[in-house]
């Protein structure tokens, strides 16, 4: 699948742009802070529903607007002429609106699973070096490109983790007073609710990280010019040994014992005041070479792996028989010509890379394709990259990026 066409209205610095897009390599040139990364943050944010840049949707409206409104037109692919018009209504403070062809859609969530995209970004090297909850994020995105309807799974277990703390806090409130016993049933209730929600995050979290590194691992041989080995392990208080040899840990046995952990825990819960075990504790230990990478590996170590384990999502989900749209937000500039050559082989047979660069120079040529060039929010196009009939315009309110 790719993007054939993007719109946006009161996206960022833009009132309004209209942006042709094609199969293969798009890069959009410019220096910082004219725009470039706004257009690749707008298809990101219509496939994840989530920015890499900010946790909130305020700043995703441009200054003065009250909502913002992104649209693509995504293909099936090269050898399919199908199409599908999605559209996101941004509404900070309120609940976001999707349309898939014009049709509202009950939920905004509706729209994940027709666009599935794989960006990596300079932010991306949180995941190697940030705490616990970048690597939990970087694994949940990944399982949930994989399979859209985890985001409700994601949700619900979010919900009632916050229901949980609340009530813990509660009771913590009390101190040394008797515990009311209507309390207890209900965090009884919430036991029960968190542990199998829980594990069926856990669970796929555990297939996600097993089916991802063997294709990281290909991606850090093709990319760091080392022979190190890469790996990773999954981190968390549970047991997640199988009880038989020949039988795989299910959904039910690690909601099992997820609950035996709560009841383990209880009282220092009831008097901290918040969940002490689940998914939202656990982290993943990477390795470089036998060592930990946090505080082991060198800056360049780090990026190699961070940009591998993003290759190695993208390759994954090849795998699973969906062609996602690569997005690399300003990467070549922080790779040496070695890596960067590396990366282009890696990736040119994409269906769909969109790549954005101060210097056009730091994109190798082989990553030929379609380059815009974006100054002060105006977008134009490099030579005669997009084919007859396409058009593009902007209308730009703000200059530069928030």
């Amino acid at each position: 699948m790719y993007v054939e066409h993007l719109s946006l209205s009161d996206f960022r610095c833009y009132r309004s742009a209209e942006v042709p897009l094609q199969a293969g390599v798009n890069v959009f040139v410019g220096q910082n802070g004219q725009g470039k990364t706004n257009l690749v943050e707008a298809v990101e944010y219509l496939s994840t529903l989530s920015s890499h840049r900010v946790s909130t949707d305020a700043p995703l409206v441009r200054a003065g607007a009250e909502q913002a409104i992104a649209r693509a037109r995504v293909r099936a692919g090269r050898e399919d002429a199908r199409t599908l018009l999605l559209e996101l209504e941004i509404n900070p403070g309120k609940s976001n609106r999707g349309r898939i062809n014009k049709n509202p859609q009950p939920r905004a969530r509706d729209l994940l699973g027709v666009l599935r995209t794989v960006l990596f970004s300079p932010e991306d090297l949180t995941i190697v070096k940030g705490d616990p909850s970048d690597r939990r994020r970087f694994i949940d995105l990944v399982v949930i490109t994989r399979w859209p309807r985890m985001a409700g799974v994601k949700a619900d277990y979010d919900r009632l983790l916050r229901q949980r703390n609340s009530l813990l806090k509660q009771l913590a409130a009390r101190g040394a007073k008797p515990v009311d016993e209507d309390a207890l049933f209900t965090l009884e209730v919430f036991d029960d609710q968190v542990s199998q929600v829980g594990a069926e995050l856990l669970l796929a979290r555990l297939d996600t990280l097993a089916d991802l590194m063997p294709h990281t691992s290909t991606s850090y041989a093709d990319i760091a010019p080392t022979n190190n080995e890469v790996r990773a392990s999954y981190q968390t208080t549970l047991n997640l040994e199988p009880e038989a040899d020949d039988q795989p840990v299910t959904r039910e046995v690690l909601a099992a014992r997820l609950k035996a952990a709560m009841g383990e825990r209880r009282k220092d819960e009831m008097a901290r005041g918040v969940s002490l075990v689940g998914p939202h504790r656990d982290d993943i230990v990477l390795q470089i070479g036998g060592l930990p990478a946090k505080g082991y590996a060198s800056h360049g170590e780090c990026w190699s792996l961070a940009l591998s384990l993003k290759l190695g999502a993208f390759a994954l989900v090849r795998d699973d028989g969906i062609e996602p749209v690569l997005i690399l937000d300003d990467v070549f500039a922080e790779l040496d010509v070695t890596r960067r050559e590396r990366l282009a082989r890696a990736i040119v047979d994409a269906e769909q890379v969109l790549i954005t660069a101060a210097v056009g120079a730091d994109v190798p040529e082989q990553l030929g394709g379609c380059r815009f060039r974006v100054r002060a929010g105006e977008i134009t196009v490099d030579g005669d990259g997009l084919s007859p009939g396409s058009e593009l315009s902007t209308d730009l309110l703000d200059k530069g990026e928030p």
